[in-house]
């Protein structure tokens, strides 16, 4: 079995007695490269999901993005069920704070964002009609969209932008970066550690040593965060 070396910018230490990049075999990278083939079919193929929700309705796009809201110190299946529930009970994209708030009880902050949620819906709303798509493809770049997201919805970082745009297919190149992705950028020496607290700059920092890291053992950034993903939680969702 051919094993697999990387280096620390992406993966690799600094000597300190001798001041040169020592380089070091992480022991579950061939594991992880096995684990990739196994489940890159079924990654691959949520992927494509993914990039076919842009050609959906406003309101999906809108589902998608509120349920990124909602994820933040949440089980992303608790959240999706409960953005299903709203839109079954016609709440998503009508409710007030007050009627869209009990359903949310099952979420952390769900207070907090049931006011995320109208809040979104307001700033999309033209003519009273969702008119999210319009503003996603006035930009004809991603991380520019990615910036105006998070410094202008309500509730939406780096994180959660980055995670609505590639459940909508356009964020092959982003990084998401929860819990568990964080996790194991650590355990693979991608990161010293984990950040307190991640300000722009440190996330866009951060990012880029999850790129190189997925051009070293090629897989592709996008499938990377599925797979870390599903190798922490058991499945791939979204």
């Amino acid at each position: 079995m051919t094993k697999v070396y990387v280096c620390l910018d992406a993966i690799s230490k600094w000597s300190n007695q001798e001041g040169i990049v020592e380089k070091f075999m992480i022991k579950d990278v061939e594991r992880l490269i096995e684990a990739y083939q196994i489940k890159k079919d079924e990654i691959k193929s949520r992927l494509l999901e993914f990039k076919e929700v842009l050609e959906e309705s406003d309101e999906r796009i809108f589902a998608e993005l509120t349920f990124c809201l909602c994820t933040p110190q949440s089980r992303a299946i608790t959240c999706w069920e409960v953005i299903d529930l709203l839109m079954k009970n016609d709440l998503l994209f009508k409710g007030d704070e007050e009627h869209i708030r009990p359903l949310l009880k099952d979420i952390r902050f769900g207070d907090n964002k049931a006011r995320y949620i109208v809040k979104a819906r307001r700033y999309f709303t033209e003519d009273n009609s969702l008119k999210i798509k319009d503003k996603i493809r006035s930009f004809d770049d991603v991380p520019k969209l990615r910036m105006w997201l998070a410094e202008n919805i309500l509730g939406m970082g780096m994180k959660e932008a980055s995670h609505f745009l590639r459940n909508i297919g356009l964020g092959e190149d982003l990084a998401i970066l929860d819990r568990h992705i964080l996790k194991n950028l650590r355990d693979y020496d991608v990161i010293y550690q984990i950040p307190k607290s991640i300000t722009k700059k440190v996330y866009i920092d951060i990012e880029d040593k999850m790129r190189e890291f997925s051009r070293r053992i090629d897989i592709p950034m996008d499938e990377l965060d599925l797979l870390f993903w599903s190798e922490e939680t058991g499945m791939i969702f979204k």
